[in-house]
């Protein structure tokens, strides 16, 4: 609503008055502290330490496909 009122000139916003560097960055040391203590929150259960701890170890498929093809013999014949 506040987008259309400034597009078609009604209401006057109050100016903000511009932030200070110290406030600023107390306020994002302050975020950060908080989603730092959220993930660790999050991450609190034992199975997921264990599968974060180990993750490096974990099996992965094989890759598929390769260089070779399907059609690389008759390529090779006919060329």
């Amino acid at each position: 609503m506040s987008f259309l009122k400034r597009l078609f000139g009604g209401g006057e916003t109050p100016a903000t008055p511009p932030a200070d560097d110290a406030s600023s960055a107390a306020e994002e040391a302050a975020r950060e502290r908080e989603l730092l203590l959220a993930e660790a929150h999050r991450l609190d259960d034992d199975l997921i330490q264990r599968q974060l701890r180990y993750s490096d170890r974990s099996w992965t498929p094989p890759p598929q496909g390769g260089e070779r093809r399907a059609d690389d013999e008759e390529a090779q014949a006919e060329g």
